[in-house]
């Protein structure tokens, strides 16, 4: 079964994410970017979902640069869900390694189809 790790401050975001999955997945949470990694780093979840705005000393790009820098997680896969909509943002979170990005509010039905398109690569 693949793993998903949910990491974002909101437990209402993370609980409709994982709602939506369904069972098809081993889901993972995090509410904050440190925690995030380093669950990340132990459980080497398939794909992330991952905040940019979070409490903490980790955001969510600092986050993704870490992943896309640990040889061991340079092929998980991950989609920014956040707040910050800027043309600049979404083009910051790609040039850094982002699979996808969504702009909070979003579809959790479009969410998950993109996570499973995302997983199919």
């Amino acid at each position: 079964m693949e793993k998903i790790l949910l990491v974002d401050d909101h437990s209402d975001i993370r609980r409709l994410i994982r709602i939506t999955l369904g069972r098809s997945f081993e889901v993972l949470e995090a509410e904050d970017g440190a925690t995030g990694l380093e669950i990340a780093r132990r459980q080497k979840p398939d794909l992330v979902v991952l905040d940019i705005m979070m409490p903490g000393p980790l955001d969510g790009l600092q986050v993704l640069d870490a992943i896309k820098a640990d040889p061991e997680l340079v092929s998980t896969r991950v989609i920014m869900v956040t707040a910050k909509g800027q043309a600049n943002d979404y083009e910051t979170g790609m040039a850094r390694g982002a699979d996808a990005y969504f702009i909070k509010p979003f579809s959790p039905l479009q969410l998950v189809a993109c996570i499973k398109e995302t997983l199919a690569r």
